[in-house]
């Protein structure tokens, strides 16, 4: 059942606002992937855009569900939390076992180690 023509001019303008404006932002974090260089480069760009991609989608979202149910939707907003946080936590992974693996390897292209990272090299 489609309930697009139930949704007022007004909304449905926000709602594909919001929606083409997360996809955009999420196109273009994933044009990082291509255009960045090294690992650690590359793993910024779509992080950042999923997140923030997202976070628009599911406004887009919450207003169009809302606006039908003429009460606010609140389980988007388990969606953005979850995608909040688990897309930065798994870049924090990614991006220290690469590092581990590089160190590891004695690769001369890895980010420079300050004082605190050479004590927990050290550690382990």
């Amino acid at each position: 059942m489609i309930q697009a023509p139930d949704l007022p001019a007004w909304a449905a303008f926000i709602v594909a606002f919001l929606i083409v404006t997360g996809a955009a932002i999420t196109l273009i974090g994933s044009f990082g992937l291509l255009r960045l260089g090294s690992f650690y480069e590359r793993v910024h760009s779509p992080t950042l855009g999923t997140t923030l991609g997202t976070a628009f989608i599911v406004l887009g979202s919450m207003t169009c569900f809302s606006v039908l149910q003429s009460r606010p939707l609140v389980h988007e907003l388990l969606i953005l939390a979850f995608v909040t946080i688990t897309t930065p936590v798994t870049l924090m992974l990614l991006a220290r076992a690469a590092l581990y693996r590089d160190r590891t390897e004695g690769r001369e292209d890895v980010p420079l180690i300050d004082e605190n990272d050479e004590q927990a090299l050290a550690e382990i």
